[in-house]
């Protein structure tokens, strides 16, 4: 059966344009602020919700996440309290494709059985789980799609075809393909190498691409759109938050709609590249 996911890049594949999904920490910078910015990306342009779950050693993620995730967890942020949130946005929205983003070792503690059932119950869509490599399928991918739930695995530039075949073997939903070497957050992709890249995918899989990691505006988006099924923005919008906070820390009156804004304006670029796909494409690194 089709998940909300596999919905909604059909539906955009049939309007020929990319989808746009954000990235927001769970809890970030407090848990009602947390949950107003998740309730208001898609009327802001998000077609899909990447959540994070908070975690303490986050390796693949750059300072803006970093910290976001910090600031989550001295708010209290729990992976209970997460899958609370992705709920209490399901109860308002049944049609945004929702992912849990993270790292394996919460979902762990809090137990791999209950955490499939509870994010099922939460509405939750599919998962991406950074540091379960394909050798774990049966850890946690195998039985999140028998739960119903999309399993998002992860291609980078040093995916070689050789490796693509494992990691695209139980992959659903869509491929996240990091445009760059590194952390998130830490360079910007170069137009012309993704689009050579999500073709080399494409070689492999009939999945929709999406392409994160240094996607920072609207002209950038609409650079990474011309080539992919999906662009991911999400250290700019951690970014923006942080920017909107107080000199303690604490959301303002601001808070909310500086991620907001910048998601509409992001979402600006892409349905752009969709009407002006040649114009949308340089070659140069994106600033």
């Amino acid at each position: 059966m089709p998940t909300r996911i596999d919905c909604r890049f059909e539906e955009l594949a049939r309007h020929r344009r990319a989808a746009l999904l954000t990235f927001v920490m769970a809890g970030d910078p407090d848990p009602a602020t947390s949950l107003a910015i998740l309730k208001s990306l898609p009327a802001a342009g998000a077609d899909v919700i990447e959540l994070g779950m908070p975690f303490t050693d986050p390796m693949a993620d750059g300072p803006a996440i970093q910290a976001a995730g910090s600031r989550a967890l001295r708010a209290g942020t729990t992976l209970e309290k997460t899958l609370q949130m992705a709920a209490e946005f399901r109860q308002s929205d049944t049609a945004t494709p929702v992912v849990l983003m993270g790292y394996y070792n919460p979902i762990y503690v809090y137990g791999g059985g209950r955490f499939l059932r509870d994010a099922r119950d939460a509405g939750v869509d599919g998962l991406i789980v950074v540091d379960l490599p394909p050798e774990e399928d049966s850890e946690l991918c195998l039985p999140a799609i028998a739960a119903g739930m999309n399993f998002i695995r992860l291609a980078t530039p040093t995916t070689h075809d050789a490796r693509l075949p494992a990691v695209l073997a139980n992959t659903s939903g869509f491929v996240y393909y990091v445009s760059i070497t590194g952390i998130t957050g830490a360079a910007a992709p170069i137009a012309a190498k993704v689009a050579s890249s999500v073709k080399r995918i494409k070689a492999h899989t009939k999945l929709p691409v999406a392409v994160g990691f240094g996607v920072k505006d609207a002209v950038s988006a609409a650079a990474i759109a011309a080539s992919a099924d999906g662009v991911v923005i999400g250290s700019a919008l951690i970014e923006a938050l942080r920017k909107s906070l107080d000199a303690t820390g604490k959301a303002t009156e601001k808070t909310v709609d500086s991620v907001t804004s910048l998601v509409a304006d992001m979402a600006k670029g892409v349905r752009a590249a969709a009407s002006h796909p040649a114009e949308a494409t340089p070659t140069k690194p994106l600033q």
